[in-house]
């Protein structure tokens, strides 16, 4: 099954029939399996909901990264840490198909190139929009930094909040899952660590 974007969904091209339709049959499966009436004033297009939102919300698997960071490389000669931190990201746990969703920090050191500011935001989304699981999502980030601008170092935190972990099982509605991808100098150099963490520790204004 192929999904298109929701720029494609939005304005209702190029979505292909027999995947809405595959969508629609998964929903009107579920509310058949609980115990509802798909019939129902207030469910009869709910299946029809949920293969678009569905759709939106794994748009990341027909997204392509090169296209997005085209013309968006630059060449420079500073080599300071660039943080940018609290990227909200929202994403879908391939466990139990439940969301999960918070802030994404990162940071890289340059090596004559640097990144747009704003692809750090879609490259987190270019991953996150897909059945994920965080600790993947934390090093994908890192990597396709790290392949796209060759660093002398990349640095990535994800804090998060789980509803499998929050509206089921175990009912923690306090717990955040922390994750971490160190590669370069952020992984072999202390120092460059320690810097990454306390600027992240620093209180938010």
């Amino acid at each position: 099954m192929v999904f298109p974007t929701i720029e494609q969904v939005d304005n209702n091209k190029a979505i292909s029939d027999k995947t809405l339709e595959e969508l629609k049959h998964v929903a009107k499966t579920l509310i058949v399996g609980v115990g509802e009436d798909p019939n129902r004033e207030g469910l009869i297009k709910t299946p029809e909901r949920y293969a678009k939102a569905f759709v939106e919300l794994t748009k990341g698997y027909t997204a392509d990264l090169s296209e997005i960071l085209n013309g968006a490389v630059f060449e420079s000669e500073s080599n300071d840490m660039i943080l940018v931190r609290d990227i909200e990201i929202f994403s879908m746990c391939e466990h139990h198909l439940l969301p999960f969703f918070g802030r994404v920090h990162i940071a890289y050191i340059p090596n004559k190139k640097i990144l747009g500011l704003s692809k750090l935001a879609r490259i987190s989304e270019v991953f996150s929009r897909r059945l994920q699981i965080q600790e993947r999502l934390t090093h994908q980030i890192a990597k396709a930094i790290f392949d796209t601008v060759e660093p002398l170092g990349v640095g990535v935190v994800i804090e998060a909040s789980h509803m499998c972990m929050v509206i089921r099982g175990a009912q923690k509605t306090q717990s955040e899952t922390l994750t971490s991808c160190m590669l370069g100098s952020f992984r072999e150099d202390l120092k460059t660590r320690e810097e990454f963490l306390n600027l992240l520790s620093q209180k938010r204004r």
